[in-house]
């Protein structure tokens, strides 16, 4: 049994009893860590004690962990001995690479930030959308720079039409009140995360929620002529929030490809996914075939056109760019 202060100041981290089931009676000695910064060839993590730099094991690769990791370490030696199951995990496929990139784990809540000018793009939050119902985490929208249109209810409305249930908030990263404007989704052993295209405001969120006792992330303009950013997070770090919890800042996504994402665009398009078993045939792609209740909601008007188009490209991204799991004697899984 661990000592009552290691063990809130572990909780205090995120450890909770899905790590714990996962360490043996023979893993009682080591130390749980959590991992804070991954760089090329040293990664350090934070433990109940404070921060370790980590000994990685000999041919170990950095590129198998993230910020955000649980990881058991050798006393004494730092040595970093295995990591555990991840709870959540953000991660997207990168065009010509084998496998996926890892954007952070074990995440509570990922917040989607945008702002309200030309960056605003349903399409492109809807893919960020998938992603995160995939990893596990729950996603919000955080819109900024509302003070800078004339409506931005509308901006308000429209993202969060884009799924059942789906948080959106209107925060100005700049101002005393967004740490508290985001206190619900933070507190004491919970972590955070920040996605979005670089100049949103992402950095400073981060300022905010850190407070001073963090050193200040750099921050960057969006360009008056394209409404587009300069990136200004080059690498993924954890970081304490002023008030309790962890935040996991991650650089602006140019690209986002759409992969290994299949419950996640059920998730994100539930009018479709619930009347799909509906359809008379099983394989309906809700385009032609006659019986196709999804077309049959469309013209009722009870289906937006444009969401199942937007649907109709992005699970044909995702089966394509999913790569297909060879099972025994070859066959597909």
């Amino acid at each position: 049994m661990r000592d009552p202060d290691e063990a809130a100041s572990l909780a205090a981290l995120g450890w909770s009893e899905f790590f714990s089931a996962q360490c043996g009676p023979d893993e009682a000695g080591l130390i749980p860590a959590r991992v804070a910064t991954v760089h090329r060839a040293r990664m350090s993590a934070i433990s109940a004690a404070g921060p370790i730099r980590l000994v990685l094991p000999v041919h170990a690769s950095t590129g198998d962990y993230t910020v955000g990791d649980w990881v058991l370490v050798e006393p004494g030696t730092d040595l970093l001995k295995r990591r555990l199951e991840r709870r959540t995990v953000l991660s997207r496929r990168v065009e010509g690479a084998k496998s996926p990139q890892l954007a952070g784990a074990n995440i509570d809540t990922l917040f989607i930030v945008t702002s309200c000018n030309g960056d605003f793009n349903a399409a492109r939050l809807e893919r960020y959308l998938a992603l995160v119902n995939e990893s596990g985490a729950q996603p919000v929208i955080l819109l900024t720079k509302a003070d800078l249109v004339e409506d931005a209810q509308a901006f308000v409305d429209e993202a969060a039409a884009l799924q059942r249930g789906l948080p959106v908030a209107i925060v100005n990263p700049l101002s005393g009140g967004a740490a508290a404007m985001l206190a619900p989704w933070c507190g004491a052993g919970r972590t955070v995360a920040l996605v979005g295209s670089s100049g949103v405001g992402k950095s400073s969120l981060v300022n905010a929620l850190t407070g001073a006792g963090e050193e200040a992330q750099e921050t960057g303009d969006i360009r008056a002529s394209d409404d587009k950013g300069r990136h200004t997070t080059t690498a993924r770090s954890l970081h304490a929030i002023a008030g309790g919890g962890w935040v996991i800042d991650t650089p602006g996504m140019r690209t986002l490809h759409v992969s290994d994402a299949a419950s996640g665009l059920e998730t994100l398009f539930a009018e479709i996914t619930e009347l799909a078993p509906e359809c008379r045939f099983r394989d309906c792609s809700h385009e032609h075939e006659p019986g196709c209740a999804v077309q049959a909601a469309v013209a009722s008007g009870a289906v937006d056109p444009e969401r199942l188009a937007r649907w109709r490209k992005l699970d044909a991204e995702n089966r394509a760019k999913t790569p297909v799991v060879s099972g025994p004697r070859g066959r597909r899984r």
